[in-house]
């Protein structure tokens, strides 16, 4: 449940905070007013495009907050997707809007727009002021079906789309090795040098950094030589002054004194120790000097060898390991073209049963969308007759067309629908007024807010093009809906503000030279007032206000 709304700094609202209720809760005011701010900053909270113009004008950012009550379900759902909410099982969604950037958390945890559309499935279905006009797209009438069948399909379209998926890679795969006789041999002739070339080099990975060392260290030798030579020279133990000289001096003389104290005793061994390192050293770095020999041959042998490592590099990767690869997969197409007729009928084949796989699983799928259909239909035809659509034929067609598979099925779906008794029916979005299409979209909400278990639903004017009877209908509808569900629900009709749980009352006005909308629960009082002006417009009568009450009872009967 949606329970509060909180907004800083956007458009027209300075600070707000609303604490939305249970059951049907009415927003109101004045064209003009702001209404639509709300439902906007709903949806800019849960991650719609955001216009840096809605800052208000002398304000650094603008903010809104919104905060859920969660169930068990849907704390279980959004840990699901490592959303904890808190301790007291609320979720709390920030959006921070500034000129440069804008920054959303959820619960103190830094979102994007893709995770925010996910959480927001789990707690909010939100009709805005056109949504109704998506019944008139038929390439969503699939969706539509496919969210109520819920769990029943959806792991099938999951196998259905890797199917689809594998299918259309086996048929690119074929189109890419489709191609005359003289191609492929063309093809199969250059493969084979290249093949053979890296084959005859006979690389080693790793083999092209080893020669290099090897090649910088003979080019190289004669200044590595001298050095080395120097080193030991200076470090060594021959005549002259010597660093090992020095040392054996230093380690005799402790050695005649060092039974005297403890102390010289550590000192001498640490001196040994050095002396010891230093002996090592020159044995190594003698030893090393004499691996420094190299013959013509050998550099000779070593030059040409990195000039063929190099070459085959420049031609086929960065790296001995890259050439290999770049074999294998040579070797692998070379296979192909030397045995196309064969790897011509394989993939003909896996195509063959990909197909034929395809066409089962999406047969499976449409078996349940016809008996989804058929049950969505009759759901539908009930709420429908329900919002005074009393002659009402509504069907749903699922037509299926196995020579178009696709990633979500084969089937075509089709929403018929007759309004009035004795004409036949035809396409929604062939026949719906406007009117029509917004209780027929307040049916398709009913009917899948009770299959999908989302809590909260927000309708911004759903009333457009209604009237009279209808009106009531819808408020009445609306009612209902709201024992199970919290409905927030923007109008301009007496009618449904009549049937509401709570009331709350936008405004504009001018404050210090400024105009700003706010937003305020409104009283029992306040509540047949605001009836009052929407029954009768500016003025506000006691005959205006002897309707809402009437109208508020006739409401409350209705409930």
């Amino acid at each position: 449940m949606l329970i509060s709304l909180h907004v800083k700094n956007l458009a027209l609202i300075d600070e707000e905070e609303v604490f939305f209720e249970e059951g049907l809760n009415i927003l109101t005011g004045e064209t003009g007013a702001g209404k639509s701010i709300v439902i906007g900053s709903v949806n800019l909270a849960l991650g719609a495009k955001a216009d840096k113009d809605l800052i208000r004008d002398g304000a650094e950012y603008a903010l809104v907050e919104l905060v859920f009550q969660l169930d068990e379900r849907q704390e279980e759902r959004l840990r699901e997707m490592d959303i904890f909410p808190e301790e007291d099982h609320t979720l709390i969604i920030q959006r921070r809007i500034m000129p440069s950037r804008s920054v959303c958390k959820v619960c103190g945890e830094t979102a994007g727009a893709k995770q925010l559309k996910e959480i927001a499935g789990v707690l909010i279905n939100i009709h805005g002021q056109h949504e109704h006009q998506t019944l008139l797209q038929k390439k969503k009438y699939k969706e539509i079906l496919d969210d109520y069948a819920g769990e029943s399909s959806a792991g099938l379209k999951d196998e259905i789309r890797e199917c689809y998926r594998e299918f259309t890679e086996l048929q690119k795969e074929l189109e890419k090795n489709t191609g005359d006789e003289a191609a492929r041999e063309r093809e199969a002739s250059l493969l084979r040098f290249e093949v053979e070339e890296i084959e005859e080099a006979n690389l080693n990975p790793g083999e092209d950094e080893e020669l290099e060392q090897l090649y910088h260290k003979m080019v190289n030798s004669r200044k590595i030589k001298e050095a080395v030579y120097s080193a030991c020279h200076m470090t060594g133990y021959g005549e002259g002054e010597s660093a090992g000289e020095y040392i054996g001096r230093a380690l005799r003389e402790l050695k005649s004194v060092s039974s005297y104290d403890s102390v010289l005793e550590e000192l001498e061994a640490q001196l040994q120790d050095i002396d010891n390192l230093l002996g090592d050293f020159n044995r190594a770095a003698s030893g090393y000097m004499d691996g420094l020999e190299f013959d013509g041959e050998d550099f000779a042998r070593t030059e040409e060898r990195l000039n063929l490592v190099n070459h085959l590099k420049s031609k086929y990767g960065k790296n001995i390991e890259e050439v290999l690869a770049y074999k294998t997969h040579g070797e692998e197409r070379l296979n192909i073209l030397e045995n196309y007729e064969i790897y011509r009928n394989e993939v003909l084949q896996r195509l063959g049963q990909t197909r034929e796989k395809l066409l089962k699983l999406c047969g499976k799928l449409s078996d349940i969308r016809k008996k989804c259909a058929k049950k969505l239909g009759k759901e539908l035809k009930q709420a429908l007759r329900e919002l005074n659509f009393e002659e009402v034929h509504f069907e749903i067609l699922v037509n299926p067309c196995p020579e178009m598979p696709a990633s979500d099925g084969y089937d075509d779906i089709e929403f018929i629908i007759s309004t009035n008794k004795g004409e036949a029916p035809k396409p929604l979005n062939q026949v719906a007024s406007g009117g029509e299409l917004s209780r027929i979209m307040l049916a398709f909400k009913t009917v899948l807010a009770d299959k999908d278990d989302i809590q909260t639903l927000i309708f911004d004017e759903i009333d457009t093009g209604i009237s009279g009877k209808t009106a009531w209908k819808v408020s009445e509808k609306l009612g209902i809906l709201g024992k199970n569900h919290q409905v927030v629900c923007i109008t301009h009709l007496p009618q449904i503000a009549a049937m509401s749980d709570v009331h709350f009352l936008i405004e504009k006005s001018a404050k210090k030279d400024r105009t700003v909308t706010t937003i305020k629960k409104i009283s029992e009082e306040d509540d047949l007032r605001e009836l009052a002006r929407m029954l009768g417009g500016a003025e506000i009568t006691e005959a205006a206000l002897q309707n809402a009450r009437e109208m508020k009872a006739l409401a409350k009967n209705t409930k």
